[in-house]
């Protein structure tokens, strides 16, 4: 059985951040993801997802991420339901995020430049966020952070020495 969902969309608004009694922080936020096609009035229709990130990652987004950002989310979906106060049960559908990346810089946002690659700009690469979810992968990293653009392989032309047990073919 499988359960694994990746979307990518803009913020409907900026996460809010709340605290478990037992102290887990927990974001609860809404993406909006355009459908494929448009409806019969000629524009494109989205889907308002919402959904819910854990401990650091609930905190990384929670200072990161605000109205409008571009982002990718991996994760599953859950379905809770609950009584309301009328007695009526309610389900509940939403996505539980154990990676969240960050697809535009803030700088280019707050600018209003298109969320494009900066090409050759000081712009600086944006990080990506996972963890806080138990997603059964082993990964106990809570961040990655690629600041490296350079290609390790580019510089004075030597011949890079690798042995052949090295090699994985």
């Amino acid at each position: 059985m499988l359960n694994r969902i990746i979307l990518i969309g803009r913020l409907t608004r900026d996460p809010e951040l709340r605290y478990t009694p037992s102290g887990v922080a927990v974001t609860q936020f809404t993406l909006a993801v355009d459908r494929n096609f448009t409806g019969q009035n000629g524009e494109r229709e989205a889907d308002f997802i919402p959904v819910v990130t854990w401990r650091q990652l609930a905190e990384t987004c929670a200072n990161y991420l605000r109205k409008g950002r571009l982002t990718a989310v991996e994760g599953r979906i859950q379905v809770r339901n609950y009584e309301n106060n009328e007695g009526k049960r309610v389900y509940v559908t939403e996505v539980i995020a154990d990676n969240v990346r960050f697809l535009e810089s803030s700088q280019n946002r707050e600018a209003g430049n298109a969320p494009s690659a900066p090409s050759g700009g000081n712009v600086p690469e944006e990080p990506s966020y996972g963890g806080g979810g138990n997603s059964g992968r082993g990964n106990n990293n809570n961040f990655s952070r690629n600041n490296n653009n350079q290609d390790p392989f580019s510089g004075d032309g030597k011949p890079i020495d690798i042995s052949d047990d090295d090699l994985p073919f």
